[in-house]
This record gives structure tokens, C-alpha cells and sequence, in this order.
């Protein structure tokens, strides 16, 4: 019942947030954190990130960081597992912890008047995990049956080959989660190495949103965060471009429902034209007003949805895209939204679509910031995107200034090559090969 109420709190909206000021904190510590002070709920939202993520999983056991992660609050301290996550019950504590490619991740949720031992918990979890015999093989249990059901599901298996095809064995393509091979050969010893290479202060980013003051955050983050390790042991991921495109695979599997996940090179954070890249992605899979679902879905009623979106990461950039239909229609899908990719890479958009795409966007980012967690995430974003701390003032001018050349030189550069496809379902003629392409390091 406490955290049904902890999580009713965490979603009222609060559309001063997005308006507030950005701080830069600094402990006593030499903790540094963005920060957001509102007491418009008795709330608190922090979020932070440590470089390392997937991509430090050694090799052959794929799934380390994503165990940590589910294992990292099964207990730790002086409390084992049911006792631990009984505290969090009963003060409407929400604690979790993920990994991507790049990051280790966590999110801390609170009510203000349970602070102290929310933050204390998680202190005592990246500090003291137990990693205890039964939950590790509790928890590998979980992820192997989760991982089991995926061998089955069209949509995780497109997902997880469109990777080995744009990757190949760089650590890109490995799957985070694990597989069925390699979760087996993750031992505790594994785990807490991994824990002591990468829960570290040296690459730490922290945002917080809420009702408390900077002087009580700044000793809150001393005491959660000081006594980790100064230095991180990361091992070097090399920078890669994702493999040239056109390349199609094709997975059998009987299912009424044909996933089909495509997508190529993308372009990367910091390069100059990602502005414009992100507006014209918009307008060709960005929702139910964009050119793939007018086209696939509206005009031919082949998939009930489609859409696309960038994808950045510290060493590489992807857009990729995904629809479902029925299998015999697979081919029409494939050959509708390869048309219209080439003709955006081909044409670019029309100034109508930039206009409208740009006013949405500038629209939308605030009203999607309207609660502690989501501002919280946002900034937390920002800073691993190594953004200056008044980028949400300054986002909506550099919108505008995407100009149509801007957003056509985008679109060549994103769709000029066709397309990286997977298709996994009964087999249909759109799941005919093309010519691999090797891949290539910058």
C-alpha cells in the first residue's frame, strides 16, 4: 500500500519544474550535482550514472552489469534481502538500478520525511551489496526463464539480430541482458569485480529534483557517494560506425505476427548537425502524425504502428525503427517503408513538415517534464549527453535554427544508403539477403 502511494505522488504534475532554475551543486565533498529545489510536493526524485554499462561485461559473459543491477539491492549491509526491501516498503521508498551500453544507472524515490534512510539504503547498496549464494541463483534463475520466453518473441529476437548485424562482435553487439549460454558462467567473483571497476566517484553524474535544501542534499550526497572507490577500471570500447547498409536477415519463426525492425547508421550527440537530424527524424517516424505511419499504416492499413527514433551512445549512433504485420503482407510493408525512407533520404522534408515538426517539439519537451522523475531523468541526460546546464532554456532556439538545408543534408546523411532489416516471422519474399557489408571503426 506505501509504495502505491509513494508512486501516486510521483506522478502529479508539476509544470513549474521545467521552468525552474538548474543548480550546480557541490558538496562539502567535492560531489558535484544538478539540482532543482520545488517543495510543490513533499517529494524527492534523484537520478545518477556511472561510465561503464554493458559494454564492460568481460567477454563471453555477457550480462554481468544487468545481474549487478538486479542483484545489487537484494540485500546488503547489515540487512538480507527480505529485510532490505521490506525498509523500502514500508517508508514508500522506490529504488532501482539498470544498465545501457554505456551506464550503470540508478533511481532513488522519496518522501521528504523519509530521506535519510532511503539515501541510506542505497548508500549501503553500492557499497556493501551481499551478492549472497541463494539470490544470485534466484535472480540468474528469473533472467534465464525471462531469457527463455525471448527465444520465442519476435520482436526481442529482430531486436537482438539487428544489433550482431550492426555491431558484429565490437560489445555494441552483445546483448545486455545475457544469454542463455553465458548467464551460467557469471560467478560472484565476476560480480563484484565488476562492481569494484565501475561504482566508482570518478565518472558519477547526479541529478536531483525536490523538496529539500542544498545544504541537506550536499551532506546526504557525501554520505551516499564519499566512501566509494576515487577510480574507475574501465576497460577501452573502441568508436564504430554501424555496418553499411543495405543488408536484410530473416529469423523463421511461426507466429501469426511478422516483426520487422530496420534502421542504419545514426549521427552522434555532438555532432553539429544532430539538431537538425532529431527534427527531420520527427517527421519521418516520430508518432502518428509522421511520413511511415501516414504511409505504412493511414494509406495502407498494413501495421497497426510504426515509428523510428535516434539512437546515441558513447562510441556509436544508430536510428532504428520497428512495425509489426501479418505475414502475408510482410513484403508490402517492407517495400512501403524502404520507399518512403528513400524518398525523405532522396527529397528531404517539405518546409511545412520542418514548421510543424519544429512547433511540436518545441511544445511537447516542456509538458514531457512535468513531474520530479521525468525533470530528473532529463538532466541526468543531459549531462552524460555532456550538455551545458542551461540547455533547456537554450533548446528551443536551437530547434528554430534548423534550417531546411540543415534538415535535407540530415536526412541524406541518415537514409542516403538504404537500410539495415530484420525480419523475423514466417517466411515471406521480403526475407530475401542482400550482400553483407563489413564493418568499420573510426
Amino acid at each position: 500500500m506505501a509504495l502505491g502511494i509513494c508512486m501516486a505522488i510521483a506522478t502529479i504534475p508539476v509544470p513549474s519544474h521545467a521552468a525552474a532554475k538548474i543548480q550546480h551543486l557541490i558538496s562539502p565533498g567535492g560531489i558535484e550535482a544538478w539540482f532543482v529545489q520545488d517543495a510543490t510536493v513533499p517529494l524527492v526524485a534523484m537520478e545518477f550514472a556511472m561510465d561503464g554499462g554493458a559494454a564492460q561485461d568481460p567477454d563471453g559473459k555477457a550480462g554481468t552489469g544487468n545481474m549487478v543491477a538486479d542483484l545489487i539491492d537484494e540485500g546488503s549491509g547489515d540487512l538480507d534481502s527480505r529485510t532490505f526491501h521490506e525498509h523500502l516498503d514500508r517508508r514508500a521508498i522506490e529504488l532501482s538500478f539498470s544498465v545501457t551500453r554505456d551506464y550503470f544507472r540508478g533511481s532513488l524515490r522519496m518522501l521528504k520525511e523519509n530521506k535519510d534512510e532511503a539515501f541510506e539504503l542505497l548508500r549501503t547498496s553500492l557499497t556493501s551489496p551481499h551478492f549472497d549464494g541463494a539470490d544470485v541463483e534466484r535472480i540468474r534463475a528469473q533472467l534465464m526463464s525471462g531469457l527463455k520466453r525471448e527465444t520465442s518473441n519476435p520482436g526481442s529476437l529482430a531486436s537482438r539480430k539487428f544489433l550482431e548485424v550492426a555491431y558484429g562482435d565490437h560489445p555494441y553487439g552483445r546483448a545486455s541482458g545475457g544469454t542463455l549460454e553465458s548467464l551460467p558462467n557469471i560467478t560472484v567473483a565476476d560480480l563484484k569485480d565488476y562492481v569494484s571497476r565501475v561504482l566508482t566517484k570518478e565518472h558519477l553524474k547526479i541529478s536531483v529534483v525536490g523538496d529539500i535544501d542544498p545544504a541537506s542534499l550536499g551532506a546526504l550526497l557525501d554520505r551516499t557517494f564519499g566512501g566509494l572507490p576515487s577510480k574507475s577500471k574501465l576497460v577501452s570500447v573502441p568508436d564504430i560506425v554501424a555496418s553499411k547498409p543495405p543488408q536484410r536477415e530473416f529469423i523463421a519463426l511461426d507466429v501469426p505476427q511478422t516483426v520487422v525492425t530496420f534502421g542504419g547508421p545514426g549521427i552522434l550527440r555532438n555532432d553539429p548537425n544532430f539538431m537538425a537530424a532529431y527534427v527531420v527524424n520527427h517527421i519521418l517516424g516520430g508518432g502518428s502524425g509522421s511520413r511511415l505511419y501516414r504511409e505504412v499504416r493511414e494509406k495502407r492499413g498494413l501495421a497497426y504502428s510504426i515509428s523510428d527514433s535516434l539512437v546515441w551512445m558513447n562510441h556509436s549512433a544508430l536510428f532504428v525503427g520497428s512495425t509489426g504485420t501479418r505475414a502475408d503482407r510482410a513484403g508490402e510493408t517492407v517495400e512501403a517503408l524502404t520507399r518512403e525512407i528513400r524518398r525523405m533520404g532522396q527529397d528531404g522534408p517539405t518546409e511545412q513538415e520542418l514548421d510543424e515538426a519544429k512547433s511540436y517539439l518545441k511544445g511537447s519537451r516542456l509538458l514531457s517534464l512535468d513531474t520530479s522523475s521525468k525533470l530528473a531523468s532529463a538532466m541526468l541526460q543531459y549531462q552524460l549527453d555532456h550538455l551545458s546546464i542551461d540547455y533547456l532554456e537554450r533548446r528551443n532556439a536551437l530547434v528554430d535554427a534548423v534550417t531546411i538545408e540543415d534538415a535535407k543534408q540530415a536526412a541524406r546523411r541518415l537514409w542516403g544508403d538504404g537500410l539495415l532489416t530484420v525480419i523475423v516471422g514466417r517466411a515471406p519474399e521480403a526475407a530475401q539477403p542482400v550482400a553483407a557489408v563489413p564493418l568499420k571503426a573510426n
